[in-house]
């Protein structure tokens, strides 16, 4: 790969963890949606690594870490050691009674003998098909309850326990719930994956986790354009397109998406964006190095925030009369 194809990972920003372990700020997250196919997703892996990443999200909802596996094979043989990386999965809902099955298949898809965190991917042990509308309703969907989950959070602890995952972490997380889990957990989180981009800011959670100790990873970083189609609705607005960021992105001689990615690291928080074109996540991870955004410009993305939720996870409710509010504790009292 050419030098001007690759980032120096020492130069890359880095988050130390309560535990003391060093996180790099920016990962590749892996989630192809409905537009990139497993090989794809995988090229990319190996791509970014050669460039410079060494923070990979995974998860294995995605269908994906089997292929993920054979790139890490291949950027092993080329002289990445495995300790350079920092490798994520995640449990999925309909194995949160099994997440020591589920964390040994993906450790065997991904090819690992540990993985640096894990995840509860959502609170909501909620199946639903891949692909399916935001209408689909589980009959046996449930909605969160504390003493349910604290079960499948004690087998998360035992993952720390048994060297299997060096960290465990929550995703999908509001205010009221982590504050239960907090309160019980033995091992706390050390970071909380959620929504986070210039139109939806989430400050009172970003402040909350950052206050406990816990590292916001933010995804949807730059607003998410190759989403489903399933999770549009008429009122999401465009980072991207926003024109503070647009305006900096000229000034700075970049694309916005780059802009969204400075700031996010700026802020914070650990933005995981997604791209299989070298070219895109490339700029995303050099945008860790160059230049960085003034005060001037931290402060007026600050004031753009619409609260925007792109990811608004319909298919998780437990009723059919609901909205996606119910999942988000906007309240702050836990639906049930």
């Amino acid at each position: 790969m050419a030098n001007e194809e690759r980032v120096d990972p020492d130069l890359v920003p880095k988050r130390k963890l309560y535990s003391g372990a060093t996180m790099p700020a920016i990962g590749l997250g892996t989630f192809g949606s409905d537009h990139a196919a497993p090989e794809e997703v995988a090229a990319a892996v190996k791509g970014a690594i050669l460039a410079g990443y060494r923070h990979i999200d995974c998860a294995s909802v995605y269908g994906n870490e089997d292929r993920i596996g054979g790139a890490f094979e291949e950027v092993f043989r080329l002289g990445i050691r495995r300790e350079e990386l920092w490798v994520t999965s995640k449990v999925w809902n309909d194995r949160h009674d099994d997440v020591i099955g589920s964390c040994r298949k993906s450790l065997k898809d991904l090819g690992l003998g540990y993985l640096d965190m894990y995840l509860v991917h959502w609170p909501f042990p909620n199946f639903h098909p891949p692909g399916c509308s935001v209408d689909a309703r589980s009959p046996d969907a449930k909605s969160y309850i504390h003493e349910s989950f604290m079960k499948t959070w004690r087998s998360m602890e035992r993952l720390v326990e048994m060297r299997l995952a060096r960290h465990i972490g929550t995703s999908n997380m509001t205010i009221p719930k982590l504050k239960l889990v907090l309160r019980d957990a033995a091992i706390k989180p050390a970071v909380n994956e959620m929504e986070l981009h210039p139109h939806f800011q989430q400050p009172e959670l970003f402040d909350f986790v950052r206050g406990n100790g816990i590292e916001p990873i933010g995804y949807c970083p730059i607003g998410s354009p190759g989403r489903p189609p399933r999770d549009r609705t008429p009122d999401d607005t465009v980072d991207m397109e926003d024109p503070v960021i647009v305006e900096i992105a000229r000034r700075l001689g970049v694309h916005p998406a780059v802009v969204c990615v400075k700031w996010a690291v700026q802020r914070g928080q650990t933005p995981i964006p997604f791209s299989t074109k070298p070219r895109n996540y490339v700029a995303n991870l050099r945008a860790t190095t160059t230049e960085a955004l003034t005060n001037g410009d931290m402060r007026a993305i600050a004031r753009i925030d619409r609260n925007c939720r792109l990811i608004k996870g319909q298919v998780f409710l437990w009723k059919e009369d609901q909205s996606w509010e119910d999942l988000w504790d906007l309240d702050g009292e836990i639906k049930s």
